[in-house]
């Protein structure tokens, strides 16, 4: 078994035995990887104080045996859920935690109904993602490429930016170039919002043109070997004026106040208000209508939050991205990202494009 993967399974083992729990039932998909490997579409993952075992259908159990090791396979029999709460019950399994953000009402009626009074159920939120938000050094590692490649992405895809060419045939360059330099595709779909809709912080690529004389947002990240990169850069199409200078080097100056704070033991909530400060000071806060980031990892949005307000502290091993940005509706917004990893002595940024305003 691979080393990494076991002393996930330990560290998660030994909070089972600690709380007292018999088990806990695993449903997300990306925990599944991170736990066992395993990155199969439909399943339960349980968890006991020595062992695994996945519930899962005939289109998942040889790829399950392929990719796990050291965990029991157990063919489905009926409804998922209905067959983990019979396996749960014929094992004779006690007390199990289950994460209810993972679990919907429906699910858990049917867990329930079948398992029977003889197994008593427990909230256990966020016990994997707590996990998943350390990486280790080969996850830092894997990180590191999947940024590398979104970083060389997005620099040929400032070549594409001219007049006429189309938002969504940027975005597909964009993902076509991602997948031949070795990426399993997008982290999300790829945002290129170009003149007032770029004020729209998610917004989707459509056939509008781009045009001289406007903003043009860049959003992309890759996934590779199954981890997540996040990037954001702002052109102008054209010699951009005073006004959008000043907009750009004011999110450039947040960006880089936050990112100074980042480091073990910050508070996410501190990193949030370093960004905002500095908008405040250009009198741009108000128009910085989302959080400063988020966790970076199996999923493009993980915890913890980097977001007003937050408690939670940040730790070696957290991969986060920076991205304040003003958004003026009917102008245009500007965004700046990047990914960085807080390690016990210093933080590292893993995306590597230039920060400049670029003017094409």
């Amino acid at each position: 078994m691979n080393t990494e993967l076991a002393k996930r399974r330990r560290a998660l083992q030994g909070r089972l035995k600690q709380s007292g729990l018999d088990g806990l039932l695993v449903t997300h998909p990306p925990d599944w990887y991170y736990l066992a490997g395993f990155f199969g579409e439909s399943g339960t993952l349980l968890v006991f104080p020595t062992n695994l075992t996945l519930i899962t259908d005939g289109r998942f159990t040889v790829q399950a045996r392929e990719e796990m090791k050291g965990v029991r396979i157990q063919l489905q029999k009926g409804a998922l859920f209905e067959s983990t709460g019979r396996f749960l019950k014929e094992g004779k399994h006690k007390q199990v935690g289950f994460d209810p953000a993972r679990v919907s009402h429906g699910q858990f009626r049917m867990l329930r109904k079948a398992a029977g009074a003889g197994v008593r159920w427990k909230e256990a939120p966020g016990w994997v993602s707590a996990l998943r938000m350390r990486k280790d050094p080969a996850e830092l590692a894997q990180m590191r490429k999947a940024a590398l490649l979104a970083g060389e992405v997005l620099e040929n895809a400032f070549g594409l930016l001219k007049p006429g060419v189309r938002e969504f045939e940027i975005a597909a360059e964009i993902e076509y170039q991602m997948r031949k330099r070795g990426a399993s595709g997008p982290a999300f779909e790829t945002i290129v919002a170009s003149g007032a809709r770029a004020a729209l912080p998610h917004a989707r690529p459509t056939a509008k043109r781009l045009r001289k004389n406007e903003l043009v947002v860049l959003d992309l990240g890759a996934i590779l070997g199954h981890y997540c990169s996040d990037m954001t850069r702002t052109v102008y199409v054209g010699h951009a004026p005073a006004r959008v200078r000043r907009w750009y080097q004011a999110v450039l100056e947040a960006q880089l106040a936050a990112i100074a704070v980042v480091k073990a033991g910050v508070s996410c909530g501190e990193v949030d208000r370093a960004a905002r400060e500095v908008l405040a000071g250009h009198r741009l806060d108000r128009y910085f209508v989302h959080s400063t980031g988020h966790g970076l990892g199996l999923e493009v949005h993980e915890d913890p939050r980097v977001a007003r307000g937050q408690k939670a502290r940040l730790e070696p091993g957290n991969v986060i991205t920076i991205e304040p940005g003003v958004y003026l509706e009917g102008v245009g917004g500007i965004r700046i990202e990047d990914d960085v990893a807080v390690h016990s002595d210093r933080t590292e940024i893993l995306t590597r494009v230039k920060r400049d305003l670029i003017e094409l």
